[in-house]
């Protein structure tokens, strides 16, 4: 068995074609069919379905698969091991981050990449689920996400922050000359909120029915750059996690008022496949949290924004 063959396979799960994947492993499809060919034979298992085109893998193959992931990051890792101990760390970190954390992710690569200036980052926004997926399919080294809420699987956690809320508002609108407000308050206001399938949303609507009230948003998107966006072009108002201060801050014309602190509140963290490879680089982030002080560069950026 080559790893050759695994990455073949592994290319072939994430483009489902085999042509683009042969592109994507820089050889021929013959080359591609023929060396897959060559791992059922020597297994002596059926590994892909064949028609016209791709059809998905057997029930084997979604095994075969499974272990090629796992072997091919194993290989990773002891490269950059290697490399660390030959040169110091170099490649690329690969970190997929929850939208309402992405603007923290640069407390933790800044330093990393000041320790070690060889270090690449790949920062991808995902849902929290992908990042269960990620971590799982060895796609991405580390997750940032929320900790204490859905089911993250088997995964090795390291808290970063506690999440705190504000309520971001024109500074002449009907809450704009208040220094406190209430989740119901905040409820009937007209908002621009990030979607319910995102895990922000679903946790902010749950703080609100613990208020008693339901939310119901002008306008709803995925992205916190659209949100900035609609409360400064319509007048809108939000519901923000306080992390967003540090990237973002208050747009003109608006304050963050401080929200009371829900009886549950939400923890994000650095999230690491528990049951396969550690990557060196991702050790590496984890010893970061250690030298950076995440909750306090937080708490400095409302401090900042409120003042």
């Amino acid at each position: 068995m080559l790893l050759r063959q695994l990455e073949y396979l592994t290319a072939l799960a994430r483009v489902s074609h085999f042509g683009h994947a042969a592109e994507a492993c820089h050889v021929t499809q013959p080359a591609l069919s023929a060396g897959i060919r060559k791992l059922e034979a020597e297994l002596g298992v059926q590994i892909v379905q064949r028609g016209q085109r791709f059809e998905g893998f057997t029930r084997e193959g979604e095994e075969v698969l499974r272990w090629a992931r796992r072997m091919l990051a194993e290989r990773d890792a002891l490269s950059q091991t290697i490399s660390g101990m030959r040169a110091g760390l170099s490649g690329v970190l690969r970190i997929g981050a929850i939208p309402t954390a992405l603007s923290v992710a640069s407390l933790l690569t800044a330093p990393m990449r000041e320790q070690h200036p060889n270090v690449q980052f790949s920062l991808q926004s995902m849902s929290s689920r992908e990042i269960v997926s990620g971590l799982s399919d060895f796609d991405i080294d580390v997750g940032m996400t929320y900790i204490d809420g859905e089911p993250l699987g088997k995964v090795r956690i390291v808290p970063l922050y506690r999440e705190r809320y504000l309520f971001l508002t024109p500074h002449d609108g009907e809450f704009g000359d208040r220094d406190s407000l209430s989740w119901a308050e905040a409820a009937s206001e007209q908002l621009c909120l990030l979607m319910p399938v995102m895990q922000n949303r679903r946790i902010l609507d749950g703080f609100f029915a613990e208020a008693g009230a339901e939310a119901s948003p002008i306008v709803e998107t995925d992205t916190i750059s659209a949100i900035y966006a609609h409360v400064a072009a319509m007048r809108l108002s939000s519901v923000i996690p306080h992390a967003w201060l540090h990237g973002f801050g208050v747009p003109d014309g608006t304050r963050a008022i401080p929200l009371p602190q829900p009886q549950r509140s939400f923890r994000v963290g650095l999230v690491l496949a528990g049951g396969g490879p550690e990557s060196l680089l991702a050790r590496a982030l984890v010893g970061t949290t250690q030298l950076a002080d995440v909750p306090s560069a937080l708490d400095l950026a409302v401090e900042q924004s409120i003042s």
